[in-house]
């Protein structure tokens, strides 16, 4: 199966990620294996649940969240913007696999954590406290609201062109699993017709 799958051209993909987020997460991380299995132009680019909710009325553990995730989305634009977006996906895979596989919660420590690993200057983290980068923070994320529209959350994936939100997954899907999904999701970006389909959620399964 791999062989006729890579024989197959590129498909240009966009995945706009908030790091905090578990769901986008594990959208990214099956767009990976995706592209271990086919030709993807996979691209990351940082939206933000900060931004997003930062004037409405939450409950106090959502606003809690939100407000804790200002720091990773600011990390992740100043990344980007001195080192280029290659580097903010391996950026996103060293803090993601920090906070959501081994469950570490303590951001400032993750940020250290993941720097370190990248080899990147460690004043990147200073980032994470000011608000230097946020005017380069909401114009990435408005791209990402401007694809999909004003129903937006994380993750935001564009096929071909043709930006959703979601898919919001409960787990990772493996091999044959993970690229029948990825084409179904292209034959429905083919489609002007379709809107939106969504069902309840299992618990989350990170592996």
């Amino acid at each position: 199966m791999e062989d006729n799958l890579r024989s197959r051209p590129p498909v240009p993909v966009v995945c706009y990620f908030d790091t905090a987020c578990p769901f986008a997460w594990v959208t990214s991380r099956w767009l990976l294996e995706v592209e271990r299995l086919q030709p993807l132009d996979l691209t990351f680019r940082v939206m933000s649940l900060s931004v997003l909710n930062e004037h409405r009325d939450l409950d106090p553990g959502y606003r809690e969240f939100n407000d804790g995730a200002w720091g990773l989305a600011r990390l992740c634009t100043a990344t980007e913007v001195r080192h280029g977006n290659t580097v903010l996906r391996e950026l996103y895979t060293a803090l993601g696999s920090r906070i959501h596989v081994q469950r570490n919660q303590d951001y400032d420590a993750v940020i250290v954590q993941a720097l370190e690993e990248l080899g990147l200057p460690a004043s990147l983290a200073k980032a994470a406290v000011t608000d230097e980068f946020d005017e380069a923070l909401r114009t990435r994320h408005q791209a990402a609201r401007d694809a999909v529209g004003e129903e937006v959350g994380t993750p935001v994936v564009a096929v071909d062109g043709v930006a959703f939100f979601g898919p919001v997954l409960s787990a990772i899907p493996k091999g044959e699993r993970a690229v029948r999904l990825f084409d179904a999701m292209r034959t429905l970006a083919g489609m002007g017709e379709f809107a939106e389909l969504k069902r309840g959620r299992d618990a989350l399964d990170f592996r």
